[in-house]
C-alpha cells in the first residue's frame, strides 16, 4: 500500500516559520544551560553512585540527613518507578581513585544502616575516577566531531557542496535540539546519551540523503524548474517512506522508553527527540539551506499556494495541443 503517492504539499513554504521556531527553542535551551548547567553523568564527572532498595517507603530527606557526615554536595533522588528505590550520587573529592572511591560508597551504606531507616538491599554501586571521566568526555567529543566531518565529506562528494552544508547544519541542529531537551527535562549527559546522539546523526543524515538523492534524480528531468520546486516535489515523493520509517522507529524507541527501565530512559528519550528533530530538519533545515546557498530564486507561487507543476507533467495534460478550428 502506497501512502501519499500523489501528495502536493508545499512544505518549503513554511521554512522561515520553522527557522524562527528552531531559533526560539535553541535560545531557550542555551539560556537553560547557561543558568542551570547541563547535568553530566558519572561517566564524565567521576564519583560514586549507590542504588538502594528499601523494604518500606522512605523519604529522600531522611536519606539525605543520614548522609550528613559525608563531605561534598550529595544528590539523593528517587530511582525508577519504584518508590522504595533511592539513588545516591557522591561527588568526586580531589583526585581520589580506586579504593578511595569504593570507600565512599561503603561509607554511605554504613551511614544509612546507622540511621535505622529500615531494611534495604544494595542494588548497585558504580564508581568512576576523574581520569577515566575526563578521558571519556574527550573521546565522546572527538567521536561526535569525527562523525560530522565524515558525513560532510561523503555528501560533498556524492552531491553538491551546498547540500553537504545543509546536511551538516541540520545534523548540528538535531544534536543541539537533543541537548536542549535534556537540559529542559534534567536527564544527564551520559555515555548512553552520547551513543544516542551518534545514532541520531546517522539517522538524520540518512533521511537527508534520501531526499537529496531524489532531488538529484528530479534535477535531470526538471532543468527549467527552480530548486525550490524540485526540492518540494522530491520531499513529496519520499513523504510516504519518511512517515513509515520515522513512525516505526519512533514506536520502537517509545517502547524502549516505557519498558526499558531507568538505565535506558536517557538513551530512549534522546532517541525520541532525535527522530522527531531529524525528520523535521531534513525538510526545514537541510533543504532550506540548500535552496538559500544555490542562488536560484524560487518560482512564483500559484494562488492556492502549491508549487507549479513540472513542465513535463503540464505537457502531458489532455487538451494542451488541441487546435480549435
Amino acid at each position: 500500500m502506497r501512502i501519499f503517492a500523489n501528495s502536493r504539499y508545499d512544505f518549503i513554504r513554511w521554512r522561515w516559520y520553522a527557522a524562527a521556531l528552531s531559533l526560539i527553542v535553541l535560545a531557550a535551551g542555551a539560556i537553560t544551560v547557561a543558568t542551570r548547567g547541563l547535568p553530566l553523568g558519572i561517566d564524565f564527572t567521576g564519583g560514586t553512585i549507590v542504588v538502594l532498595r528499601f523494604e518500606q517507603p522512605v523519604t529522600e530527606d531522611d536519606v539525605r540527613t543520614a548522609l550528613t557526615a559525608l563531605a561534598g554536595d550529595k544528590v539523593v533522588q528517587r530511582y525508577g518507578e519504584d518508590d522504595n528505590e533511592i539513588l545516591i550520587r557522591l561527588p568526586q573529592i580531589g583526585q581520589e581513585e580506586g579504593a578511595a572511591l569504593e570507600e565512599g560508597g561503603r561509607r554511605a551504606i554504613e551511614l544509612v544502616e546507622q540511621a535505622d531507616l529500615g531494611k534495604f538491599e544494595v542494588r548497585s554501586v558504580e564508581s568512576v575516577g576523574p581520569v577515566i571521566g575526563a578521558d571519556l568526555q574527550r573521546k565522546g567529543i572527538y567521536a561526535t566531531l569525527a562523525s560530522l566531518l565524515g558525513i560532510m565529506i561523503y555528501i560533498a562528494l556524492r552531491f553538491r557542496f551546498t547540500f553537504a552544508v545543509g546536511a551538516i547544519v541540520a545534523t548540528l541542529h538535531d544534536v543541539a535540539i537533543v541537548i536542549t531537551f535534556l537540559a529542559f527535562t534534567g536527564y544527564e549527559l551520559s555515555l548512553n546519551v552520547v551513543a544516542a546522539i551518534l545514532t541520531i546523526t546517522g539517522y538524520s543524515v540518512n533521511d537527508t540523503i534520501v531526499v537529496f538523492d531524489r532531488v538529484r534524480e528530479n534535477l535531470r528531468t526538471m532543468r527549467r524548474e527552480s530548486l525550490y520546486d524540485v526540492i518540494n516535489l522530491s520531499v513529496n515523493h519520499v513523504l510516504g517512506r519518511t512517515i513509515i520509517t520515522s513512525g516505526t522507529t519512533l514506536l520502537a524507541v517509545l517502547s524502549l522508553y516505557v519498558f526499558g527501565g531507568e538505565v535506558l530512559k536517557g538513551f530512549a528519550f534522546a532517541m525520541i527527540v532525535g527522530v522527531i528533530a531529524g525528520t523535521y530538519s531534513t525538510i526545514y533545515v537541510a533543504s532550506a539551506i540548500a535552496i538559500a546557498l544555490s542562488g536560484r530564486r524560487p518560482a512564483v507561487r500559484t494562488a492556492a499556494g502549491a508549487p507549479p507543476e513540472p513542465a513535463e507533467r503540464r505537457a502531458r495534460k489532455p487538451g494542451r495541443n488541441v487546435r480549435v478550428s
